[in-house]
This record gives C-alpha cells, structure tokens and sequence, in this order.
C-alpha cells in the first residue's frame, strides 16, 4: 500500500507541475499575439526613416555619420527569466565566434538578469540591468539603457554602440551608433535636393534621435518575441516528458493496485482456510 501512495503523491506533485507549466505558456504564446502586433508597426516606422535618411544622405553625402576607430560597446539582450532553452547560450556562442568586433577595449553592457549571472565574472561587462519580461516593460528598461550610453558617452566619449540580440530564430548583431550604417538604395531617379524646413545638419541630428527611438523599440521588441517563442518551444518539450513520466506512473500505479488486490486475495482465502481446515489451498 505504501509503495502505491508514493506513486500516487509524485503523480499528484507532478499534476501540479504540469498545471503551472501550462499556464506560463500560455501566458508566453498570449505574449507573442501581442508583441507581433507591435513589431509590425514598428518595424514600418523604422523601414519609413532608413528610406527618408537615404534619401537625405544621397543628396548631402557629407553629412553621412562617419564610422570611428574607438571601441564599441556591445549591448547584449538576454532574457529576464528562464525557461527558454538555449536563448542565452546562443548569444554568448555569437559573441565568442568572432563575427562581432571582441577586442580588449571592447565593453559589454548587459540586457537580463539571467544572462547577467552568465557573464557576472566577465571583466569586460561595465553594467547589468534588468530586462522586460512583457511588452510594457520594454520602455523602461529602454530609457535605463539610453541613459546609460549617454552617461558613456559623456564621461568617455563613446561613439560606437553596437546590439547583439535574438532576431527570429538567429541571433543577429546590429549597429546603433553611429546609425544609418545598412541603408537601402536610394532610387536613382532622385533629382536635386530634398525639400528640408531645417538646416540640414539639424535635420540629420533630429532624425537620427527618431531612428535610435524606433531601432530600439523594434530590436528589444524581437528580442523579446524571440524569447517567449523559445519559452513556448522549451514548456512544450518539458510538458511531453512531463506526460510520458505520469503515464509511466500510471502504468506502475495499476501495477501495484493488482498486486495489493491479489495479496488481498490470499490473505482472504488463507483466513478461509485457517477457519475452515477442510478447504483445500488452491
């Protein structure tokens, strides 16, 4: 009896497992519906002013943002919370292959705490902050992020800023500062200048505070779609397994309920007998 009681209080402890695993995927897969929806819309405001300061840069090519010699500071997304796989590991996997800039200047500013406590004896990380665990929290954890570059910025003259973040299923590394690095090609039909209201160089600085406000958004958007996307993957894996154990319990759980009942079977033919000494055993 005691060992089938056991079963049953492990399969009770995992049913509860189960119902809570359950519920933070679908807490992450409600969580993706919304973030797709905010990363459609800011994905075409940011497509809308690469194209403007295409347009711009064709026609002012001096005042084209100039790529400096100084170190760059990685801005690395990982995730808030756990339960998502490989997400971290891939980020620190690209950061180690070599196909971003990781040279001995270079500085690393690091987005969750989770990938934080990977990277906690790193020399090169200069600051830690906690990222979003939803859409709403992205904002904050922008402006912490913003502050923070320009407080670089205005104690070492920083002038490279580079994200290293989850972008759909690959991990992609995009440069922020200085901005308008991967432009499309201005239509060659173009003639003459653009009509400005500004000075030119006002309107590039204004327009490059647009860009950095909208490249943000949309990267820390990704990263963060990207996350619950490998959450979900990573619950259903766990879940599966989760079910093949609680039928294997089962199965063990039916085992000894027949072997009690067979027991309890002879217990009651041998008290039949002890009372009765005429009944043969079988």
């Amino acid at each position: 009896m005691s060992r089938r009681r056991e079963v049953e209080t492990h399969l009770g402890t995992l049913g509860e497992i189960r119902e809570i695993m359950a519920a933070m995927k679908n807490l992450s897969f409600m969580e993706t519906r919304k973030l797709s929806r905010f990363l459609d819309a800011q994905r075409q405001v940011v497509r809308t002013i690469e194209a403007a300061a295409a347009d711009f840069i064709h026609a002012f090519p001096d005042l084209s943002p100039r790529v400096e010699k100084d170190a760059v500071v990685h801005v690395l997304v990982g995730s808030e919370r756990g339960f998502c796989g490989d997400y971290n590991e891939a980020l620190l996997q690209y950061l180690a292959s070599g196909q971003v800039e990781n040279t001995g200047a270079s500085r690393l500013i690091v987005v969750g705490s989770k990938l934080g406590e990977r990277l906690e004896q790193d020399t090169r990380v200069i600051h830690t902050l906690a990222g979003a665990s939803v859409a709403e929290e992205v904002p904050t954890v922008l402006r912490q992020v913003v502050d923070f570059i320009e407080e670089l910025e205005t104690r070492r003259a920083v002038c490279r800023v580079s994200a290293l973040h989850h972008a759909g299923q690959a991990v992609k590394a995009t440069s922020l500062l200085p901005p308008f690095q991967d432009l499309p090609a201005s239509p060659q039909s173009l003639r003459g200048d653009p009509f400005l209201y500004l000075q030119p160089s006002v309107f590039i600085a204004e327009l490059t505070d647009h860009y950095l406000f909208a490249a943000l958004h949309a990267l820390f958007y990704s990263a963060l779609y990207a996350e619950h996307q490998k959450r979900i993957q990573h619950l259903e894996g766990a879940l599966k397994r989760l079910d093949d154990q609680c039928d294997q319990l089962k199965r063990r759980r039916n085992v000894l309920r027949q072997e009690e009942i067979t027991e309890e079977i002879e217990q009651i033919l041998l008290s039949a007998q002890a009372m009765n000494p005429e009944i043969e055993p079988s």
